[in-house]
């Protein structure tokens, strides 16, 4: 007798068509002049695409933020403690250049825009990286992005503050017009309803100690996630696309960190961006960006033309 097996598909797998119906009549509250404000450079997203992918996306996040604070609720009655509310944080994760910024400020954006009117928050991982003395005093200068080169304790400590309710808890700042995080200045997060969080790496779950002594790691303070995918030849062309924009635009100011390659050729800028893509985006996608993808509660991916084509839901 041969046994059966059976394959555990953990999502729910959506056409943008199949998905865009599920908007259910959720209103359109931004306009194309808002898009064009929201969207990052090289990231192109048409007012159609929007209502189609994030729309019925918010519409589902109101639904799990309501049963967040419902369970919330449940456990402090229990406990007989103060019922106040606990901010829902939801991650946005995937490669550098696939778009992660675009997706957190559209979101951002249309939840600010609830009739809850609730408050919202964005903070990106990039404050958390260790300052640039710090890294070049380890070796890590090229390996800015990797997990080694973010504090990580303080960016968990930063979550947990958050979640437990804590009053204007402070995120350092960083510059990408500097490359370095900015000395003294911060973005305060003061007890929002919601808090969006972008990164490269905030899905990672870290080793567990063998002693089973309880830790935390990032991701167990994020209520939804959400990771932006898509095939490694279409991120290599954005990325040395964005790169050939900045060289031509923000490279140009002569306090940018960069500014030297804003001499550089057409085609010595896409060979330099093709050598940092090979030698640094590349390697960081595959040993720690990619693995984390089937963590994430919403996979939206990406075709050639930077347009949303599929949408997977995990399965609760």
């Amino acid at each position: 007798m041969v046994e059966k097996t059976f394959e555990v598909v953990p999502y729910h797998q959506f056409t943008k068509t199949e998905w865009a119906a599920l908007r259910a009549g959720e209103p359109m509250t931004l306009a194309r002049d808002d898009l064009e404000r929201l969207r990052s450079l090289n990231d192109p997203i048409s007012l159609t695409e929007a209502e189609q992918v994030y729309l019925p996306l918010t519409r589902l996040l109101s639904f799990y933020v309501e049963a967040v604070q419902g369970i919330h609720h449940a456990a402090t009655k229990f406990l007989g403690t103060n019922g106040d509310k606990v901010p829902f944080i939801i991650g946005v994760a995937g490669s550098v250049a696939v778009g992660k910024s675009t997706t957190a400020r559209i979101l951002h954006a249309l939840m600010q825009r609830w009739p809850a009117s609730p408050t919202v928050d964005l903070v990106t991982t990039d404050g958390f990286l260790y300052p640039n003395k710090v890294l070049a005093a380890r070796n890590l200068m090229e390996r800015k992005g990797f997990p080694e080169s973010y504090d990580r304790a303080r960016f968990v400590r930063f979550l947990a503050d958050i979640k437990s309710g804590q009053p204007r808890v402070a995120a350092p700042v960083y510059s990408h017009m500097v490359y370095d995080v900015v000395p003294g200045e911060e973005v305060v997060v003061d007890r929002p309803d919601i808090l969006i969080v972008e990164g490269l790496n905030i899905l990672q779950p870290g080793d567990l100690p063998k002693s089973g002594t309880p830790i935390v790691f990032a991701s167990d303070f994020i209520d939804f996630s959400v990771y932006i995918d898509a095939e490694e030849t279409h991120l290599r062309k954005w990325f040395i696309a964005r790169f050939q924009r900045l060289r031509e635009t923000a490279f140009r100011d002569p306090t940018s960190f960069f500014h030297r390659y804003s001499k550089l050729t057409e085609s010595e800028a896409v060979e330099l961006a093709t050598s940092i893509w090979t030698s640094i985006n590349l390697p960081n996608l595959a040993e720690n960006i990619l693995p984390t993808r089937g963590r994430a509660d919403l996979i939206l991916t990406k075709g050639a033309d930077h347009s949303i084509d599929h949408v997977a839901l995990r399965k609760l």
